[in-house]
């Protein structure tokens, strides 16, 4: 009996490996997710108290205000464009969140391909690579900045409205669930 369940139990990590590997063989390469991905940054005037704070207020703001935006694209020309399309916009709500907390310095927006080291964002992985960007520069620019992935909308999901939190499923996780709670 001992026997059977610890070639049961063999075959099951064998298996499981077998999975693995199929799986992550399917995983995008570094570049692959770069090309897929549009990152937005705000950079802040400096590194100072004041100037950190006002970043995170032009932030609520800005995603507050993409996220209806980006809610229906379906592609990433289709986020691009519609970015694009909000450059003037953006540039507004910057600078009225600048002026509404009395920073004399303005806001300007560029979109770019740039070299970004490896990050997670909300348990994602990020590898180091270029990624086109919409950057916006509180002043000089030049202070830690605030960046999320735009597109895919990462930031910019809106609210489901229940405050429930959102459950994702994994099959493979409810597959080995099931096979090691049967005792």
């Amino acid at each position: 009996m001992k026997k059977a369940v610890v070639s049961i139990c063999i075959v099951l990590v064998l298996l499981s490996c077998t999975l693995l590997l199929f799986a992550c063989d399917d995983a995008p390469s570094r570049r692959e997710i770069a090309e897929q991905c549009i990152r937005i940054h705000i950079r802040a005037n400096s590194n100072s108290k004041t100037d950190q704070a006002v970043k995170l207020k032009v932030r609520d703001e800005v995603t507050e205000y993409l996220t209806s935006k980006l809610d229906g694209c379906k592609s990433k020309n289709e986020a691009l464009g519609t970015l694009e399309r909000e450059k003037a916009n953006l540039v507004k709500i910057a600078n009225q969140t600048l002026y509404d907390n009395d920073f004399e310095y303005k806001a300007s927006i560029s979109f770019k391909n740039e070299y970004f080291p490896d990050r997670k964002y909300d348990g994602y992985d990020f590898p180091e690579g270029n990624y086109d960007a919409l950057i916006i520069y509180l002043g000089e620019g030049v202070g830690d900045n605030w960046w999320c992935v735009a597109f895919p909308p990462l930031c910019f999901v809106p609210e489901s409205g229940s405050g429930e939190k959102i459950v994702y499923k994994s099959w493979v996780k409810e597959w080995l669930d099931k096979l090691f709670s049967n005792k």
